[in-house]
Protein backbone atom coordinates (compact mmCIF):
# COMPACT_ATOMS: atom_id res chain seq x y z
CA UNK A 1 0.00 0.00 0.00
CA UNK A 2 2.62 2.53 -0.54
CA UNK A 3 0.64 4.48 -2.92
CA UNK A 4 -2.07 4.74 -0.33
CA UNK A 5 -4.26 8.18 -0.48
CA UNK A 6 -4.00 8.80 3.07
CA UNK A 7 -7.90 9.58 5.05
CA UNK A 8 -7.95 13.31 6.13
CA UNK A 9 -9.23 14.11 9.59
CA UNK A 10 -9.43 17.82 11.11
CA UNK A 11 -7.43 17.69 13.96
CA UNK A 12 -10.65 18.31 16.44
CA UNK A 13 -12.67 15.72 15.35
CA UNK A 14 -9.53 13.45 15.72
CA UNK A 15 -8.71 14.69 19.10
CA UNK A 16 -12.45 14.59 20.32
CA UNK A 17 -12.61 10.76 19.01
CA UNK A 18 -9.66 9.57 20.60
CA UNK A 19 -10.75 11.46 23.54
CA UNK A 20 -13.93 9.88 23.21
CA UNK A 21 -12.05 6.22 23.00
CA UNK A 22 -9.92 6.83 26.15
CA UNK A 23 -13.36 7.60 28.33
CA UNK A 24 -14.85 4.53 27.00
CA UNK A 25 -12.23 2.50 27.82
CA UNK A 26 -12.39 3.56 31.69
CA UNK A 27 -10.22 6.99 31.77
CA UNK A 28 -11.89 10.07 33.69
CA UNK A 29 -12.21 13.17 31.15
CA UNK A 30 -9.05 15.10 31.97
CA UNK A 31 -6.55 11.76 31.71
CA UNK A 32 -8.70 11.06 27.98
CA UNK A 33 -8.25 14.62 26.73
CA UNK A 34 -4.27 14.62 28.11
CA UNK A 35 -4.03 11.33 26.00
CA UNK A 36 -5.59 12.22 23.16
CA UNK A 37 -3.72 15.53 23.05
CA UNK A 38 -0.50 14.22 23.30
CA UNK A 39 -1.07 11.65 20.34
CA UNK A 40 -2.93 13.92 18.34
CA UNK A 41 0.34 16.70 19.02
CA UNK A 42 2.41 14.29 18.25
CA UNK A 43 0.71 13.81 14.21
CA UNK A 44 0.72 17.64 13.92
CA UNK A 45 4.48 17.60 14.52
CA UNK A 46 4.86 15.00 12.15
CA UNK A 47 5.82 11.95 14.47
CA UNK A 48 3.69 9.98 13.13
CA UNK A 49 4.70 7.12 14.46
CA UNK A 50 4.24 8.61 18.29
CA UNK A 51 0.73 9.81 17.47
CA UNK A 52 -2.92 8.72 17.15
CA UNK A 53 -1.32 4.75 15.43
CA UNK A 54 -0.88 4.10 19.20
CA UNK A 55 -4.52 4.40 20.10
CA UNK A 56 -5.55 0.65 19.96
CA UNK A 57 -2.51 -0.86 21.29
CA UNK A 58 -2.72 1.92 24.54
CA UNK A 59 -6.30 0.49 24.82
CA UNK A 60 -5.00 -3.20 24.28
CA UNK A 61 -2.59 -2.76 27.20
CA UNK A 62 -5.14 -0.91 29.00
CA UNK A 63 -7.79 -3.46 28.92
CA UNK A 64 -4.44 -6.29 29.72
CA UNK A 65 -3.80 -4.48 33.20
CA UNK A 66 -0.45 -3.08 31.96
CA UNK A 67 -1.89 0.74 32.07
CA UNK A 68 -3.51 1.82 34.74
CA UNK A 69 -5.74 4.44 34.35
CA UNK A 70 -5.66 7.52 37.06
CA UNK A 71 -2.85 6.86 38.83
CA UNK A 72 -0.55 9.87 40.00
CA UNK A 73 3.46 9.82 39.81
CA UNK A 74 4.47 8.83 43.39
CA UNK A 75 7.18 10.53 45.42
CA UNK A 76 10.09 7.91 46.49
CA UNK A 77 13.30 10.09 47.03
CA UNK A 78 13.18 13.97 47.17
CA UNK A 79 16.20 15.48 47.63
CA UNK A 80 15.15 19.32 46.82
CA UNK A 81 16.93 19.70 43.42
CA UNK A 82 16.48 15.94 42.72
CA UNK A 83 13.62 13.75 42.68
CA UNK A 84 13.20 10.07 41.79
CA UNK A 85 9.20 9.55 41.25
CA UNK A 86 7.70 5.88 40.35
CA UNK A 87 4.82 6.11 37.88
CA UNK A 88 2.84 2.89 39.24
CA UNK A 89 2.01 1.79 35.72
CA UNK A 90 0.08 5.10 34.41
CA UNK A 91 -0.92 6.49 31.34
CA UNK A 92 2.34 7.99 30.72
CA UNK A 93 0.59 11.20 29.47
CA UNK A 94 -0.19 11.49 32.76
CA UNK A 95 2.64 10.49 35.05
CA UNK A 96 5.37 12.06 32.56
CA UNK A 97 3.65 15.72 32.69
CA UNK A 98 3.39 15.10 36.23
CA UNK A 99 7.50 14.62 36.33
CA UNK A 100 8.24 17.42 34.18
CA UNK A 101 6.06 20.31 35.87
CA UNK A 102 7.97 19.11 39.15
CA UNK A 103 11.19 19.76 37.52
CA UNK A 104 10.60 22.97 36.59
CA UNK A 105 9.65 23.78 39.67
CA UNK A 106 12.80 22.58 41.35
CA UNK A 107 14.48 23.95 39.04
CA UNK A 108 12.94 27.70 38.86
CA UNK A 109 13.47 27.55 42.94
CA UNK A 110 17.22 25.71 42.47
CA UNK A 111 18.55 26.73 39.29
CA UNK A 112 18.83 23.07 38.27
CA UNK A 113 16.86 19.71 38.67
CA UNK A 114 17.35 16.28 38.11
CA UNK A 115 14.45 14.05 38.07
CA UNK A 116 14.06 10.28 37.49
CA UNK A 117 10.61 8.60 36.91
CA UNK A 118 10.42 5.10 36.89
CA UNK A 119 7.61 2.35 35.79
CA UNK A 120 5.66 4.74 33.51
CA UNK A 121 3.02 3.59 30.87
CA UNK A 122 4.43 4.89 26.67
CA UNK A 123 4.78 8.23 27.55
CA UNK A 124 4.84 9.08 23.88
CA UNK A 125 6.67 11.73 22.16
CA UNK A 126 9.57 12.94 24.50
CA UNK A 127 9.80 16.30 22.76
CA UNK A 128 6.54 17.36 24.14
CA UNK A 129 8.31 17.75 27.67
CA UNK A 130 11.03 19.43 26.18
CA UNK A 131 8.67 21.88 24.86
CA UNK A 132 6.84 21.62 28.21
CA UNK A 133 10.22 23.22 29.72
CA UNK A 134 11.07 25.68 27.13
CA UNK A 135 7.30 27.16 27.64
CA UNK A 136 8.76 27.72 31.37
CA UNK A 137 11.98 29.13 29.95
CA UNK A 138 14.10 25.71 30.69
CA UNK A 139 16.25 24.19 29.17
CA UNK A 140 15.98 20.29 29.35
CA UNK A 141 17.65 16.94 28.74
CA UNK A 142 15.84 13.88 29.04
CA UNK A 143 17.09 10.40 28.26
CA UNK A 144 14.65 7.30 27.91
CA UNK A 145 14.39 4.05 27.98
CA UNK A 146 11.31 1.27 27.60
CA UNK A 147 11.90 -1.59 29.95
CA UNK A 148 10.76 -5.32 28.72
CA UNK A 149 10.64 -3.97 24.82
CA UNK A 150 14.01 -5.60 23.71
CA UNK A 151 13.82 -4.23 19.64
CA UNK A 152 16.97 -3.04 18.68
CA UNK A 153 20.10 -5.01 17.93
CA UNK A 154 23.68 -3.29 19.08
CA UNK A 155 26.12 -2.16 16.59
CA UNK A 156 27.86 -5.20 15.37
CA UNK A 157 24.92 -7.82 16.63
CA UNK A 158 21.87 -9.33 15.62
CA UNK A 159 19.78 -9.81 18.21
CA UNK A 160 17.71 -7.26 20.25
CA UNK A 161 19.70 -6.08 23.31
CA UNK A 162 18.03 -2.34 23.45
CA UNK A 163 14.84 -0.53 23.41
CA UNK A 164 14.45 2.56 20.70
CA UNK A 165 15.73 4.48 23.25
CA UNK A 166 14.82 7.96 22.90
CA UNK A 167 16.95 11.36 23.67
CA UNK A 168 15.74 14.70 23.69
CA UNK A 169 17.07 18.21 24.35
CA UNK A 170 14.86 21.63 23.92
CA UNK A 171 16.51 24.81 24.67
CA UNK A 172 14.49 27.98 24.50
CA UNK A 173 15.53 30.21 22.27
CA UNK A 174 13.09 32.04 19.51
CA UNK A 175 12.16 29.89 17.83
CA UNK A 176 13.15 27.35 19.98
CA UNK A 177 14.94 24.44 19.27
CA UNK A 178 14.00 21.00 19.85
CA UNK A 179 15.91 18.13 19.21
CA UNK A 180 14.01 14.40 19.68
CA UNK A 181 14.64 11.30 18.09
CA UNK A 182 15.13 7.84 19.04
CA UNK A 183 18.46 6.10 19.21
CA UNK A 184 17.27 2.93 16.81
CA UNK A 185 17.52 3.78 12.97
CA UNK A 186 13.74 3.84 13.37
CA UNK A 187 11.09 4.10 16.08
CA UNK A 188 8.91 1.32 16.21
CA UNK A 189 5.86 3.40 15.82
CA UNK A 190 7.51 3.93 12.29
CA UNK A 191 7.40 -0.21 11.57
CA UNK A 192 4.21 0.63 13.10
CA UNK A 193 3.30 3.40 10.48
CA UNK A 194 4.97 1.05 7.65
CA UNK A 195 3.40 -1.90 8.47
CA UNK A 196 0.10 -0.03 7.65
CA UNK A 197 0.68 0.36 4.32
CA UNK A 198 2.13 3.98 5.08
CA UNK A 199 6.01 5.28 4.63
CA UNK A 200 8.12 3.01 3.65
CA UNK A 201 10.70 1.70 5.65
CA UNK A 202 14.45 2.47 4.63
CA UNK A 203 15.79 -0.73 3.23
CA UNK A 204 18.31 -0.96 5.79
CA UNK A 205 16.47 0.04 8.37
CA UNK A 206 16.10 -3.63 10.00
CA UNK A 207 18.56 -6.66 10.39
CA UNK A 208 17.82 -10.26 10.04
CA UNK A 209 19.28 -13.36 12.34
CA UNK A 210 21.29 -13.74 9.74
CA UNK A 211 22.75 -10.27 9.08
CA UNK A 212 20.78 -9.66 6.18
CA UNK A 213 19.76 -6.08 5.88
CA UNK A 214 15.81 -5.77 5.73
CA UNK A 215 13.02 -2.52 5.48
CA UNK A 216 10.50 -5.37 5.39
CA UNK A 217 7.86 -4.96 8.63
CA UNK A 218 7.73 -8.22 8.48
CA UNK A 219 11.34 -8.90 9.77
CA UNK A 220 10.23 -7.57 13.02
CA UNK A 221 6.51 -8.41 13.60
CA UNK A 222 6.60 -11.75 12.14
CA UNK A 223 3.02 -12.08 10.14
CA UNK A 224 0.27 -9.79 10.84
CA UNK A 225 -3.30 -9.65 9.41
CA UNK A 226 -3.81 -5.90 7.55
CA UNK A 227 -5.67 -4.50 9.73
CA UNK A 228 -4.87 -5.51 13.40
CA UNK A 229 -2.73 -5.42 15.97
CA UNK A 230 1.42 -6.27 15.63
CA UNK A 231 3.39 -7.71 18.34
CA UNK A 232 7.24 -7.29 17.73
CA UNK A 233 7.25 -10.64 20.07
CA UNK A 234 6.25 -12.47 16.54
CA UNK A 235 9.21 -11.32 14.71
CA UNK A 236 12.54 -12.84 14.28
CA UNK A 237 14.74 -10.01 13.13
CA UNK A 238 15.59 -6.78 15.20
CA UNK A 239 15.79 -2.37 14.05
CA UNK A 240 19.38 -1.04 13.82
CA UNK A 241 20.85 1.51 15.80
CA UNK A 242 21.23 4.84 13.67
CA UNK A 243 24.85 5.78 12.98
CA UNK A 244 26.48 2.43 13.33
CA UNK A 245 28.54 2.56 16.98
CA UNK A 246 27.24 6.15 18.06
CA UNK A 247 23.60 5.63 18.02
CA UNK A 248 24.29 2.22 19.49
CA UNK A 249 26.65 4.08 22.36
CA UNK A 250 24.09 6.43 23.05
CA UNK A 251 20.94 3.63 23.29
CA UNK A 252 23.74 2.28 25.78
CA UNK A 253 23.47 5.03 27.75
CA UNK A 254 19.85 5.63 27.79
CA UNK A 255 19.28 2.21 29.13
CA UNK A 256 21.84 2.75 31.90
CA UNK A 257 20.85 6.51 32.72
CA UNK A 258 17.00 5.98 32.20
CA UNK A 259 16.50 2.63 33.27
CA UNK A 260 19.16 0.77 35.59
CA UNK A 261 19.51 4.33 37.48
CA UNK A 262 16.09 5.10 38.03
CA UNK A 263 15.40 1.26 39.16
CA UNK A 264 12.95 0.83 36.26
CA UNK A 265 15.05 -1.75 34.68
CA UNK A 266 17.05 -2.02 31.33
CA UNK A 267 15.37 -3.30 28.41
CA UNK A 268 15.01 -7.01 28.52
CA UNK A 269 12.92 -9.72 29.19
CA UNK A 270 11.65 -8.85 32.36
CA UNK A 271 8.66 -8.31 34.46
CA UNK A 272 5.32 -9.54 33.16
CA UNK A 273 5.28 -10.48 29.52
CA UNK A 274 3.73 -8.17 27.53
CA UNK A 275 4.16 -5.00 29.93
CA UNK A 276 6.48 -2.36 29.11
CA UNK A 277 7.68 0.63 31.23
CA UNK A 278 9.27 3.83 30.03
CA UNK A 279 12.17 5.40 32.46
CA UNK A 280 13.08 8.86 32.15
CA UNK A 281 15.98 10.59 33.69
CA UNK A 282 15.73 14.49 33.09
CA UNK A 283 17.78 17.67 33.22
CA UNK A 284 16.55 20.83 34.03
CA UNK A 285 18.62 24.49 33.87
CA UNK A 286 17.63 27.68 34.12
CA UNK A 287 19.56 29.99 32.45
CA UNK A 288 18.05 32.96 34.54
CA UNK A 289 19.78 31.49 37.90
CA UNK A 290 22.85 31.19 36.37
CA UNK A 291 22.81 34.54 35.46
CA UNK A 292 23.36 34.54 31.45
CA UNK A 293 20.25 34.46 30.18
CA UNK A 294 20.12 37.49 28.02
CA UNK A 295 23.69 36.63 26.62
CA UNK A 296 22.98 32.78 26.19
CA UNK A 297 19.82 33.79 24.37
CA UNK A 298 21.39 36.61 22.54
CA UNK A 299 24.25 34.35 21.30
CA UNK A 300 22.17 30.63 20.93
CA UNK A 301 19.93 33.08 18.20
CA UNK A 302 22.88 34.26 16.45
CA UNK A 303 24.59 30.85 16.06
CA UNK A 304 21.14 29.74 14.90
CA UNK A 305 20.65 32.09 11.94
CA UNK A 306 24.25 31.36 11.26
CA UNK A 307 24.02 27.91 10.88
CA UNK A 308 20.48 28.22 8.64
CA UNK A 309 22.49 30.71 6.14
CA UNK A 310 24.75 27.50 5.41
CA UNK A 311 24.26 26.94 1.15
CA UNK A 312 22.08 24.61 1.02
CA UNK A 313 23.41 20.99 -0.40
CA UNK A 314 20.94 20.92 -3.17
CA UNK A 315 19.30 23.92 -5.17
CA UNK A 316 15.89 25.33 -3.31
CA UNK A 317 16.86 23.01 -0.48
CA UNK A 318 17.45 24.92 3.22
CA UNK A 319 19.42 23.95 6.19
CA UNK A 320 16.41 23.70 9.08
CA UNK A 321 17.09 23.73 12.69
CA UNK A 322 16.14 20.91 15.30
CA UNK A 323 12.42 21.26 15.89
CA UNK A 324 11.84 23.83 12.70
CA UNK A 325 9.97 21.21 10.50
CA UNK A 326 7.54 19.91 13.48
CA UNK A 327 6.58 23.40 13.79
CA UNK A 328 5.84 24.13 10.16
CA UNK A 329 3.72 20.75 9.60
CA UNK A 330 1.80 21.30 13.17
CA UNK A 331 0.77 24.73 11.27
CA UNK A 332 -0.17 22.92 8.17
CA UNK A 333 -2.24 20.22 9.96
CA UNK A 334 -3.98 21.68 11.84
CA UNK A 335 -5.12 24.09 8.76
CA UNK A 336 -5.95 20.92 6.43
CA UNK A 337 -6.03 17.83 8.91
CA UNK A 338 -4.26 15.03 9.90
CA UNK A 339 -2.74 12.76 7.17
CA UNK A 340 -3.47 9.15 8.13
CA UNK A 341 -3.10 5.52 6.73
CA UNK A 342 -6.29 4.09 5.64
CA UNK A 343 -5.32 1.14 7.70
CA UNK A 344 -4.57 3.12 10.08
CA UNK A 345 -8.04 5.17 10.49
CA UNK A 346 -9.61 1.84 10.01
CA UNK A 347 -7.81 0.18 13.11
CA UNK A 348 -8.63 3.32 15.06
CA UNK A 349 -12.61 3.08 13.69
CA UNK A 350 -12.64 -1.02 14.50
CA UNK A 351 -10.77 0.30 18.15
CA UNK A 352 -14.09 3.26 18.64
CA UNK A 353 -16.48 0.71 17.74
CA UNK A 354 -15.71 -2.23 19.90
CA UNK A 355 -16.17 -0.03 22.96
CA UNK A 356 -19.38 1.64 21.64
CA UNK A 357 -17.82 5.30 20.75
CA UNK A 358 -19.74 6.74 17.64
CA UNK A 359 -17.15 7.49 14.80
CA UNK A 360 -17.53 10.70 12.68
CA UNK A 361 -18.44 10.49 9.36
CA UNK A 362 -17.50 6.32 9.67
Amino acid sequence: MAGYTPVMIAAPTLDALVGNIFKAAGCDAAEAGRISSHLLGANLAGHDSHGVVRVPRYVEWQQAGYIVAGQQAEMVTDGGAFALLDGKWGFGQTVAPQATALGIERAQKHGTAIIALRNAGHVGRIGTYAEQAIAAGLISIHFVNVAGSVLVAPFGGTERRFSTAPFSVGVPTSPPVVLDFATSAVAEGKVLVASNGGKPLPADALIEPDGTLSGDPHTLYGEYAQVGPRSPANGLGAIRAFGDHKGSGLAFMCELLAGAFTGGGCSGPVGERGRIANGMLSIYISPRHFGTEAAFKQAAEEYVTWVKSCRPAAPGGEVLAPGEQEARLRAERLAHGVPLQPDTWASIVACARNLGVTVPNG
